[in-house]
């Protein structure tokens, strides 16, 4: 199924160390605290960003990873930043804040002639995964300084300097998988490979997010260094999580996975399941808020339906898997949703965003953000799938608030490319459903979308479900879990207003009449090409992305959870059905 994608960006590498020398500057004059800590991190992954990206253009001109001077100067500024970011997380975000008199000249060292296309750290923007959590790992590890840290990019080049800052064993090498992805290879050049293999007696340790569905990332830097004379009994592996191999991993791979020590110390055990502190999510929000002792209900995987629903068989689906952290506090009368957000740049740009939503009275307000984590009122009402709300009233709602977002929210990145969105619906029906319905949905699309013209990016919200609509108890409509969306990992993005529209169609099963008002109250407010065959090649897109997800997401859940997800791709396949006979 074609669902998930990346978010990249190109960047001129001169502004980026710009930016870079700007906030390495301010953290040197900031006061001791969380504040300072989160942004000396945000610097760290905007370096780990830009040297990723040098890194592989690189690879791409050498066709192998090499010795160069832009690898060992990108190598040398994280370990520099995160010996920082340990030492401030020891020190509880206290103490004095001192850099190396060399880091000007490392950071000027990071320079290219062409733009640098740098992929964002997924595992910090969606999965929590903590900085703190790859120090701790190795500091419970026992491996001693003589380890070579090895990094997988993207993310595992600046996740290998904090664990080699904790080791104390210097510069982190990085390497880059290439091939099928149940099947990666390396490219190492001589010089490279010379280096890494100065010593062979040593521990070894391998450095990524994940694993994944196959964990070859992982396995296949395990493979070179067995091939090239490394004992297995000296490897280990530094993954995300404590979970085992995906499904297509291979025999071999899973066998030295299970055999071979990992290290790994998971958000929950580095913030959330602590005693309250300098470290604790609950103290950071107990002090933004202004509570004493709340009480905290873990709302994530789909927990939440248990405080909106009565029935469970009645619930909505969840794909438990990709859902982030939430938390319900409550103390008194008041409680509050908290929500994994993401680290850096991304949870300041919801909070804008939210401020924004929740001003105009579309959303609740967001009180503030704690390390990765928004904080927003808990917003008592009814979902409005089970409410007695006419269909009109619900289609002025949603009109009013799409027309808002592509007013006065601009993009903030890109997306798929319209042709990419046709594709994925059809290669994702013709899996799902069936070859037929998949050249019907192509003959559909085909016949109409030479006539979209002139589209128009908007900060799109993504997720038009009627379960994220509540009517509160004074009769309003809120939209919630409005923020984040269109920067998922997934491969959709920020698009035309129209695929809003699409969303809304599809997920309160609007007739051709209310599409059509609930289009013309969008083009009242906003310039956009919303024609009749504009709008249905973007639903037949909608439909086929949502038939990928919710496929995938039935993979392996309960019986119960199973049943949720197959009546929704029921009702999907319904929809695409009505729409091909259109």
């Amino acid at each position: 199924m074609l669902v998930y994608g990346d978010i990249a960006r190109v960047e001129d590498a001169a502004s980026v160390r710009r930016r870079i020398a700007e906030h390495m500057s301010a953290c040197i004059s900031l006061p001791p605290g969380r504040r300072r800590h989160e942004l000396l991190f945000q610097t760290f992954v905007t370096t780990g960003e830009l040297a990723q990206g040098l890194a592989d253009q690189e690879f791409k001109q050498r066709a192998a990873d090499d010795v160069s001077d832009i690898h060992d100067a990108g190598a040398r500024l994280l370990l520099v930043q995160a010996q920082s970011i340990l030492r401030s997380w020891q020190a509880s975000f206290l103490g004095d804040l001192v850099f190396p008199a060399e880091w000007p000249l490392l950071l000027e060292r990071l320079d290219s002639r062409e733009p640098v296309r740098m992929k964002r750290a997924e595992g910090y923007a969606f999965y929590a995964l903590y900085p703190e959590s790859y120090i701790e790992a190795a500091l419970r590890s026992g491996l001693p300084s003589t380890t070579v840290v090895i990094g997988i990019r993207s993310i595992g080049m600046s996740l290998a300097a904090l664990v080699a800052a904790a080791l104390d064993s210097g510069p982190a090498y990085s390497l880059r998988p290439t091939g099928h992805p149940f099947s990666r290879h390396l490219q190492i050049g001589q010089m490279l490979r010379e280096r890494i293999l100065t010593e062979r007696d040593v521990d070894f340790a391998i450095v990524d997010e994940g694993p994944g569905l196959s964990g070859s990332s992982f396995g296949c830097v395990a493979d070179w260094l067995l091939a090239n004379g490394v004992s297995s009994r000296r490897l280990h592996f530094f993954p995300s999580h404590k979970g085992d191999l995906g499904p297509h991993a291979s025999n071999a791979h899973r066998q030295r996975w299970n055999e071979r020590p990992k290290h790994v110390v998971e958000a929950r055990e580095l913030i959330i399941d602590v005693p309250e502190g300098a470290h604790s999510l609950q103290a950071w929000v107990s002090e933004l808020v202004g509570a004493h002792k709340p009480s905290w209900r873990e709302l994530s995987g789909g927990n939440w339906r248990a405080f909106r629903y009565d029935d469970p068989e009645n619930w909505p689906p969840s794909y438990r898997q990709q859902e982030k952290l939430k938390f319900l506090v409550s103390e008194g009368d008041k409680r509050w949703l908290v929500k994994f957000a993401g680290l850096c740049e991304a949870g300041a740009d919801k909070r804008r965003r939210g401020a924004l939503l929740g001003k105009a009275g579309f959303t609740p307000m967001v009180i503030g953000t704690c390390y990765g984590f928004i904080v927003e009122p808990w917003i008592d009402g009814q979902p409005v799938e089970t409410s007695a709300l006419t269909k009109e009233r619900v289609v002025d709602q949603i009109g009013r608030y799409l027309a808002f977002r592509a007013r006065y929210l601009p993009a903030q990145h890109g997306g798929a490319s319209l042709g990419d969105l046709c594709q994925m619906a059809v290669s994702n029906v013709g899996e799902a459903i069936g070859e037929d319905s998949a050249r019907q949905l192509e003959l559909l699309i085909d016949r109409r979308k030479y006539l979209v013209q002139h589209l128009q990016r908007v900060d799109t919200d993504n997720r038009l479900h009627a379960w994220e609509w509540l009517l509160k108890d004074d009769g309003s409509l809120l939209k919630t879990d409005a923020l984040d969306h269109n920067g998922a990992h997934d491969l959709i993005g920020c698009q035309d207003i129209a695929w809003d529209i699409a969303g809304a169609c599809v997920e309160f099963d609007l007739s051709s009449a209310e599409r059509t008002r609930l289009a013309e109250i969008i083009a009242r407010k906003v310039d956009s090409e919303l024609r009749e065959d504009v709008l249905t090649v973007f639903e037949a897109s909608y439909l086929g992305f949502q038939i990928g997800l919710w496929s995938v997401a039935s993979a392996g859940d309960s019986e119960l959870e199973t049943l949720r997800v197959r009546r929704t791709l029921e009702r999907y396949a319904d929809r695409l059905q009505r729409l091909l006979r259109t």
